[in-house]
């Protein structure tokens, strides 16, 4: 895939329809060790009112919510299907996103995969791919801070180091 095609997959306002609009997410790969990446993701989206749900066949409860082996076992439904998998397994994701009547597929970093992001697309399912849910939710709802945790200050200024 050439960034030309990539950049149609990382359009703004389909991002911030998409996270402005959007009430539950499936994570799939979410992990319950908590240094991975996903499971940060997870814990973020979860703390900020989404509703999240572990798509992972290895674990029964991540984050103290039923975790699920697949997309079709989930029993409610999907606004988005957050991707922590391998590139390869996206076309296989796309699919059970449409079988599923989920929104949005949204790739993270390093996930793409042309041949998933058009089956999601000709599914009718918004695409977003290499972008972190969690920074661009951050970066749209002026949640960012370097940590990647929410200060609730408006100013650069932190206290005690003038």
């Amino acid at each position: 895939m050439t960034t030309t095609d990539l950049g149609r997959y990382q359009d703004v306002s389909t991002i911030q329809r998409v996270i402005h609009t959007a009430r539950t997410i499936a994570i799939v790969g979410l992990s319950n060790n908590e240094l991975r990446a996903s499971n940060f993701v997870g814990y973020y989206l979860k703390r900020h009112g989404y509703r999240v749900i572990p798509v992972n066949p290895r674990e029964a409860t991540i984050l103290g919510e039923t975790s699920y082996p697949s997309l079709r076992d989930v029993p409610v439904p999907v606004d988005i299907v957050n991707v922590f998998r391998a590139p390869d397994a996206l076309p296989g994701i796309a699919r059970e996103a449409v079988a599923i009547n989920a929104s949005t597929l949204w790739c993270q970093f390093g996930v793409i995969n042309a041949e998933g992001g058009q089956i999601a697309e000709d599914g009718g399912l918004a695409v977003v791919m290499d972008r972190c849910l969690k920074i661009e939710h951050a970066r749209y709802l002026g949640r960012m801070h370097w940590l990647g945790f929410n200060t609730q200050r408006i100013t650069s200024v932190r206290t005690g180091l003038q």
